[in-house]
């Protein structure tokens, strides 16, 4: 059954992933390209409404798996390996449960809500809010944060989103008594934000899929963190790089605009 789910998902995923990189290409369009166009949209509405219908079954599933949980006694030697499948099925369908997810949000149309913001004063935020986590993990937050305000026209929630993706990409690449390193910079016009990490670094090979929608190197997570950030960084007329060197670290540099003054 999570067997066939999957496949279903990869049928959405493809689906959805198509209809999102036509609607977001650049250029003009022909008669040709914009029946295309109507098609693939009613594709993205089909396959986002297929997955909203995939969510909702998922979440009973979960619910009668702790229920059914709830009941064994695991005690009984034979009950143990029962509960550890639920627990496998469990995990599986948390798994899915968060392909979906982030699936939704790739296909949809990034529309960002601007007003101006202090970037030092929303790192700040966002670098408290993350602080606990880092110690658990055992890793260090180093700021270089600009000593004057940096003002931005961006969607903070979004742009939020985007750095927490990364200190968490950050962290999972680092084993313990690592060091995060989180700078912002301004110079002509453009404000700069780089998070950087000592951890394991990426091979060049991969450095140049690593914004592609569901590549990933991870185990878990649903391979379209990356590419929903560049998504948003694009969606603000910014930029996003990444620097990283095998076994030193990874540094993901973020270029937006500077508001005018």
């Amino acid at each position: 059954m999570v067997n066939f789910i999957y496949g279903l998902v990869a049928g959405i995923a493809l689906a959805g992933l198509a209809f999102a990189v036509f609607r977001n290409r650049p250029g003009g369009s022909s008669d040709a390209d914009t029946e295309t166009q109507k098609q693939l949209e009613e594709l993205g509405k089909l396959t986002g409404g297929l997955a909203h219908e995939i969510k909702n079954p998922l979440s009973t599933v979960k619910v009668n798996l702790k229920l059914i949980s709830e009941d064994i006694d695991p005690s009984d030697q034979k009950n143990a390996r029962w509960q550890k499948k639920i627990e496998i099925v469990r995990s599986e369908t948390d798994r899915l449960s968060l392909i979906l997810d982030d699936f939704l949000k790739y296909i949809h149309r990034i529309e960002p809500n601007t007003q101006p913001v202090n970037l030092n004063d929303l790192l700040g935020e966002l670098i408290d809010f993350y602080s606990p986590q880092a110690r658990d993990k055992s890793i260090t937050i180093r700021q270089g944060l600009a000593d004057k305000p940096i003002i931005c026209d961006i969607d903070a929630d979004m742009i939020k989103q985007v750095l927490l993706n990364l200190f968490i990409n950050a962290q999972q690449a680092m084993e313990g008594d690592g060091e995060l390193i989180i700078r912002t910079s301004a110079e002509k016009g453009f404000v700069r934000i780089e998070v950087s990490d000592t951890g394991r670094g990426i091979a060049p090979e991969k450095l140049d899929n690593i914004f592609e929608a569901y590549y990933t190197s991870k185990a878990e997570g649903s391979g379209l963190g990356l590419s929903t950030a560049r998504k948003i960084i694009l969606a603000h007329k910014g930029t996003i790089t990444v620097n990283s060197q095998p076994g030193k670290g990874t540094s993901f540099t973020i270029t937006l605009p500077e508001a005018d003054a």
